[in-house]
């Protein structure tokens, strides 16, 4: 008696899964004859009667699942009938086939053999079947389906959102009955899926009609999903009743949402993909088993006329499979049915396999998903810069800490760090220390989708670092050229500042078609630089100490005691910096601008950017009085701070002529205009002149009548630069200046550019003076390569510049340049010719040139004598640096400097071994003994000296090399520079000095006393480069001799230089100032040398002799006054105006080319010494008399008291 309802009264309302409304319908409609019911039923189907509609109880599932396993098994018996009776046409047709073929062949022969000689032309031509249309139907349906089209692909996403959406309509029917009569034109949500699936009827055709293999696509996952979802909804509609069925195989859908994602290019990455392949198949999955579950435990089992089901929700069934998943197991809920738990059995053993596989590599592709993978998000009124390559808490760090250095103002700019491996924890935290302007994302440059993600496109320049301590540098040299290429790919105008280990590989970078270094674009080439560095301290010791310190910034470190260190830091607090002039400057000479900004601007202007009539910019290092400010030039500053720079910008002679103190001097309201030409002139005569502008009378009279040759002399007016010469001779001729009349002689009446385009300089052959211009201008003799910037000669065999010991010990080598290499036929090259070139720079006389001896492996010199051939004076000595025989055979105590330089650096792991040869060499040199060679020659040889060691040389004079006046006795006097590739291990190199290991390198003994040099310093100029582009081509130009990008190019082409014939146009580049080191005890500057002050010596050379003096090279313990005073020097870095001076300092500064020193040989003094002259011996330090240095002391301090009251 209706056992369905006494077995379902678990609730009391005999329904399951039903609504309250469903289950008044239940008890409304219950069979009083339920015995005859179920009688007749049993004959038929199983039935229950919980179906609401139905006074029956009967059940309709089975014509649901009829109609979908009829459609299946239907076109799947279709389909093999045609495959097999194809099958067997096909094998009739094969055999007419080849009963025809063998008589065509028959046929063939025959004919051949009749006639062998048919034309091979008269073949009969197949015809060329046409395409049907079942055939062009088939390709548009495929074309439809492939997503290769738009339409493809909004029909594509359509039908899985549709699917979705059918998903979404059966978690809703979830919660009524398993079978139910809805009525179609009322129930809105059965309406919605009919119209789902009729769309997804028009999609399966499609489907099929594309597919190639009917039958493969007839049992595809997608297949069978439309086979059990979609004959059941027209059944329903016939029916007026609806079953739940197999609705929820739509999950398996969901297998596709990574296919779709990426058709929206949402999904690009392979981790990406595969995380979305994984969740998407468990998901699909864990929901589709939930719905088998939640079909048969609502239903019951068939054999048990249903009795036996339990009342789930759908979302009861999910948690179900996801505790038996995880074998957690709780046992709330569980199966009861038989077909439940049978179903379970076989999903436990796939569904625990699947969670233990999928969860795991979903869980690690999650965790493993790039923390820094976003993209960067421009901030507006911000630029920002890319930094990659090599990224290293190293690297970062000292890029940083010059980048953002408190003396550069305010830096509104933020640095996105871009590598393909995550930082370690020390970066991490470096990274978000400085995480207001610092940002890190992880990718590579050579992939397009990563410079996306860091706005390249926006970015305001791209840097990239190098691995300075990589064992192959061309294979980092190699790298680093690929990503300059990838960036400029990608965005063609984007600024690259890239570092180069190698000074050849630069020459690639020329072939890349959007590289200008006129746009911006700069490759740093350490080794380079770092030559050029040394081979300026072979000139002038101490001066890579004192660059490196310009272009790094240092904060100031005060100290109170009266110690080397307090000097030293004083100028290690000084930069370069760059400003536009204020127009109270224009119509002034370079020296009148140079003494204004040092004297009352507290400024030291070094050189200006100079535009010439074409527009064409070029560098001028302290050119001379020809050259005159233009409106808006800029100026070179050495400064200890950017707001201190601002001074020559707001300067204005009205408003600050009266001031004293350089701090007052702000911007003032004043009117700007441009200047007449002829206010421009009196106002520059008179600050020549040194008067007031209404007590000069330079522009009277005569100055009137001659305007027009008054106005070509400025380079302001458009004429040419020899009619500008004309008139300024003509000018100084009628109004002398205060020039002396050596000067005057000397500049033959006007100056030129010292690093000036040829077109600036002068052309006139007329102008040389002397026999010079005869000698240089031999049509058949070639002494300087093409550009004429470098001593040049034939080049020879490397057999021919090698000395034996024995060669060597008797060509006595004096005042020359000893360079130590560690080498072998495995070892990177350094790039020698980098450091010969500054050192046969054309600005030298060939009788200046320094002779350059180098010992070291024969078999690594070889391969660099390819670069050194064309270079004169050049020998080699087969040898080692560590033997004392082999240096004492190149008489290493007579040289000049000595420079110790390893390639096998970079091939040792350890950082502390690194430098290992450099430093056994350099202890090895200091710890030897000499004789006084120079005693005993001249004692013995009635005034007979070494080359270069006469005191009547014109090598003593301001003007021309610097000679050593003592010898040596012990090494540890010889100057040595020494380079070193880890910085903790300077330690090492004096054993005498109290540096603490864990001191940062600039602030060390050896390297304030320019005896040790290491290639971090050059990191710095990355950021320097950055702010100011001109800043590069300063130092370069300062420290290579006057390489030029034209000079790149020719060396990019034949990879050596080439030789020239003199020529006007050349020789003119020879006029070009260059470094040298000032004597103070003896000579013009002499009065000064005791006691005077700096600022009266930088007036004084600055007007005598357009010298630039920008420092000091003192005894390092000068301000002791003890008897044995130690030999070491230290730099000083632009001194104040009041430092005052002592006899045995040195003097930086930057000379004019001399064109009387090559033949006169007429020396202005005989005050000039090496840069270790007063060093090598304490003796010569007190050698001076008494009397004289108390005369000029006391005469020093009457004419420095003097100036204090008259300012």
């Amino acid at each position: 008696l209706m056992a369905g309802v006494g077995g379902a009264g678990r609730n009391g309302n005999g329904s399951y899964g039903s609504s309250p409304r469903m289950t008044n319908n239940i008890n409304f409609n219950k069979n009083t004859d339920s015995s005859v019911s179920i009688s007749k039923m049993d004959l038929i189907i199983p039935f229950s009667p919980e179906v609401p509609c139905d006074n029956n109880g009967q059940r309709m599932w089975w014509a649901f699942l009829a109609s979908s396993m009829v459609t299946f098994f239907g076109g799947l018996f279709i389909i093999l009938l045609w495959r097999t009776l194809k099958y067997l046409w096909t094998v009739c047709c094969h055999c007419n086939i080849k009963n025809k073929e063998a008589q065509k062949v028959n046929n063939h022969m025959n004919s051949q053999a009749d006639g062998p000689t048919k034309n091979q032309n008269d073949k009969e031509e197949a015809p060329v079947s046409e395409v049907g249309w079942m055939t062009s139907v088939k390709d548009w349906a495929g074309v439809m389906i492939s997503a290769q089209t738009l339409t493809g692909r909004v029909l594509v996403v359509l039908v899985f959102a549709l699917s979705i959406g059918a998903l979404g309509i059966y978690f809703i029917d979830s919660s009524d009955p398993i079978e139910s009569c809805p009525n179609f034109y009322k129930d809105f949500t059965l309406q919605i899926d009919m119209a789902f699936n009729v769309f997804f009827l028009l999609y399966f055709g499609l489907r099929f009609i594309a597919a190639n293999d009917k039958l493969w696509f007839w049992l595809e996952v997608n297949s069978v999903v439309d086979f059990f979802t979609v004959p059941p909804v027209f059944v329903s509609v016939y029916l007026n009743r609806s079953w739940l069925g197999l609705r929820f195989l739509r999950a398996l859908r969901l297998i596709q949402f990574s296919e779709i994602l990426q058709f929206l290019n949402i999904l690009k990455t392979s981790n990406s993909i595969k995380l979305v392949n994984l969740c998407s198949i468990f998901i699909s999955t864990w929901l589709t088993a939930a719905g088998f579950i939640h079909l048969v435990e609502n239903s019951g089992d068939p054999w048990e006329n249903f009795q036996n089901s339990q009342q789930l929700s759908y979302w009861e069934c999910v948690y179900l499979l996801m505790v038996t998943m995880s074998t957690v197991g709780y046992g709330d809920v569980y199966a009861r049915t038989t077909l439940g738990r049978l179903f379970m059995v076989f999903f436990i053993l796939g569904g625990l396999a699947m969670f233990a596989s999928y969860v795991p590599e979903i869980i690690e592709l999650i965790g493993n998903r790039k923390k820094y993978g976003g993209s960067y998000s421009a901030v507006n009124g911000r630029k920002h810069i890319v930094v990659c390559g090599h990224i290293t808490l190293e690297s970062v760090s000292n890029f940083l800490k010059d980048f953002l250095h408190k003396d550069r103002d305010d830096v509104n700019v933020e640095i996105v760090f871009l590598h393909n491996i995550s930082p370690n924890l020390e970066l991490e935290a470096l990274f978000k220390r400085h995480f207001t302007q610092v940002e890190f994302y992880q990718g590579s440059v050579l992939n397009p989708h990563d410079l996306a993600r860091v706005k390249i496109e926006s970015a305001d320049a791209c840097l990239i670092l190098a691995n300075k301590y990589c064992a192959d540098p061309d294979a980092e040299d190699a790298s680093n050229i690929m990503r300059v290429i990838s960036i400029k790919n990608y965005h063609p105008k984007i600024r690259i500042i890239t570092q180069m280990l190698q000074y050849h590989n630069k020459a690639h970078l020329l072939n890349i078609p959007s590289w200008n270094w006129k746009e911006g674009d700069d490759a740093i080439c350490l080794a380079e630089l770092k030559a050029g560095f040394i081979a300026q301290s072979c000139l002038a010791q101490g001066l890579s100490t004192m660059l490196a310190n310009l272009f790094s910034m240092r904060s100031y470190i005060k100290i109170e005691e009266d110690t080397w260190q307090k000097y030293y830091l004083e100028g290690v607090a000084n930069e370069m910096y760059t400003e536009y002039l204020s127009s109270a400057f224009v119509g002034l000479s370079f020296p009148t601008v140079c003494e204004l900004c040092y004297v009352k601007l507290k400024l030291l202007l070094i050189a200006i950017e100079y535009k010439s009539e074409q527009r064409e910019s070029s560098i001028l290092i302290n050119p001379g009085n020809h050259v005159k400010m233009q409106e808006g030039t800029l100026g070179f500053f050495i400064a200890s701070d950017a707001k201190e720079v601002k001074r020559a910008f707001f300067y204005c002679k009205a408003c600050h002529d009266d001031i004293t103190d350089p701090k007052r001097i702000k911007k003032c309201g004043c009117k700007r205009t441009k200047m007449s030409v002829y206010k421009r002139m009196k106002l520059a005569c008179c600050f020549d002149c040194g008067r007031s502008e209404h007590d000069c009378s330079c522009m009277s009279g005569s100055v009137h009548s001659n305007m027009d040759s008054l106005q070509r002399a400025f380079p302001l007016s458009s004429v040419s630069v020899h009619d500008c010469s004309t008139s300024l001779r003509a000018f100084e001729d009628e109004h002398p200046s205060t020039l002396s009349p050596k000067k005057k002689q000397r500049n033959g009446g006007m100056r030129n550019s010292p690093n000036c385009s040829p077109k600036m300089m002068r052309h006139d052959p007329l102008l040389i003076p002397g026999n010079e211009q005869i000698e240089n201008m031999d049509a058949s003799v070639k002494r300087y390569d093409s550009t004429g910037m470098f001593h040049w000669c034939p080049s020879k065999d490397i057999e021919k510049a090698i000395l034996t010991r024995s060669e060597a010990s008797m060509t006595v080598l004096s005042g020359h340049v000893v360079v130590c290499i560690f080498g072998d036929v495995t070892s990177a090259l350094v790039g020698l010719r980098n450091l010969v070139m500054p050192l046969r720079a054309s600005n030298f006389h060939y009788h200046e040139l320094k002779p350059i001896v180098f010992v070291g492996s024969l078999d690594y010199l070889r391969r660099e004598w390819e670069t050194l051939h064309n270079f004169p004076k050049v020998s080699i000595l087969p040898g080692t640096p560590l033997s004392r025989a082999d240096l004492r055979a190149v008489n290493i105590n007579l040289c000049d400097m000595c420079v110790i330089l390893s390639a096998n650096q970079n091939n040792i792991d350890d950082a502390s071994l690194q430098d290992k040869e450099c430093i056994l060499a350099t202890l090895n040199i200091k710890s030897m003994q000499f004789d006084d060679s120079i005693g005993v020659l001249q004692a013995n040889s009635q005034g007979f000296t070494p080359p270069g060691m006469d005191r009547s040389s014109p090598d003593n004079s301001p003007v021309h090399g610097l000679v050593r006046q003592a010898s040596i006795t012990t090494g540890s006097n010889i100057p040595i520079i020494t380079e070193l590739v880890n910085d903790s291990n300077v330690q090492f190199l004096d054993q005498d000095d109290d540096d603490d290991p864990d001191t940062e390198l600039y602030l060390t003994q050896p390297f304030a006393c320019g005896t040790a040099f290491a290639i971090s310093v050059l990191d710095s100029l990355m950021s320097a480069t950055y702010f100011n582009d001109n800043i590069l081509t300063l130092i370069r130009t300062l420290v290579t001799g006057g390489a030029t990008p034209e000079l790149e190019g020719l060396l990019a082409e034949e990879n050596a230089l080439r030789g020239g014939y003199s020529t006007p146009q050349t020789l003119a580049n020879r006029d070009r100032c260059r470094v040298a080191q000032l004597a103070l005890y003896d000579g013009p500057f002499a009065d000064l040398g005791d006691g005077g002050c700096y600022g009266d010596l930088f007036c004084k050379a600055l007007k005598t002799y357009n010298m630039l003096c920008f420092g000091i090279y003192r005894l390092r313990d000068a301000h002791l006054s003890t008897p044995g005073q130690c030999t070491k020097r230290y730099v000083i870095t632009n001194p104040p105006y009041e430092f005052e001076l002592v006899p045995t300092d040195l003097i930086f500064c930057l000379m004019q080319f001399d064109h009387n020193a090559g033949q006169s040989r007429v020396s202005l003094s005989h005050s000039s010494h090496s840069s270790h002259s007063s060093s090598k011996k304490c003796s010569s330090v007190h050698s001076i008399p008494a009397t004289n240095r108390q005369n000029r002391s006391s005469k020093a301090r009457e004419a420095r008291d003097k100036q204090k009251k008259q300012r």
